[in-house]
């Protein structure tokens, strides 16, 4: 049963996250040649195997923790968190995240910036972009749907299910 980021929010704060052992991966499976940033992935489930790399940006730490524990507790590889603009790029020309989940609001940058710097790089092309926000869809639905990102999820809603489903059906 997958429950939702608010309920893990204050849960196993100071536990460690998954190392990932990218170049394994990489002799397991070749690597990537995405068809376009914006085109639907094929991502497999691999018994005892993470199932996807994720990298989540967000300027609140808490959250971050929370969000970080309740997506690896559902078989996501949490690879790497960010707070900045400067620091997610950084994290993601590194990391190579399948997914990387960014937030609207970055304290007093904009994740939409982000999104599409993420997606319009070429180097960073291979990863999907999920905005998030404990805003509703609604509020930013011109913004959302102007965007590169595949997607939008409420951080309540925030769950390795709801990410799977957006990465198969494209924008919600």
């Amino acid at each position: 049963m997958s429950h939702g980021v608010a309920e893990m929010r204050y849960h196993h704060e100071g536990e460690g996250l998954p190392v990932v052992d990218i170049e394994h991966r990489h002799r397991l499976h070749g690597p990537r040649i995405p068809a376009s940033c914006n085109a639907g992935r094929l991502l497999r489930c691999e018994a005892g195997r993470v199932e996807f790399r994720v990298l989540i940006v967000d300027d609140n730490r808490s959250f971050l923790d929370a969000a970080s524990v309740l997506l690896q507790r559902e078989g996501l590889g949490i690879v790497g968190v960010a707070s900045t603009t400067a620091e997610a790029l950084r994290r993601a020309d590194e990391l190579r995240p399948d997914v990387v989940l960014v937030d609207i609001t970055l304290a007093e940058e904009s994740g939409f910036d982000l999104a599409r710097l993420l997606v319009e790089d070429d180097r960073r092309c291979a990863s999907a972009v999920i905005l998030i926000s404990t805003h509703a869809e609604a509020d930013f639905a011109d913004l959302i749907a102007e965007s590169p990102a595949m997607g939008f999820v409420p951080k309540l809603e925030l769950s390795a299910d709801v990410i799977r489903r957006t990465l198969r059906d494209g924008r919600r």
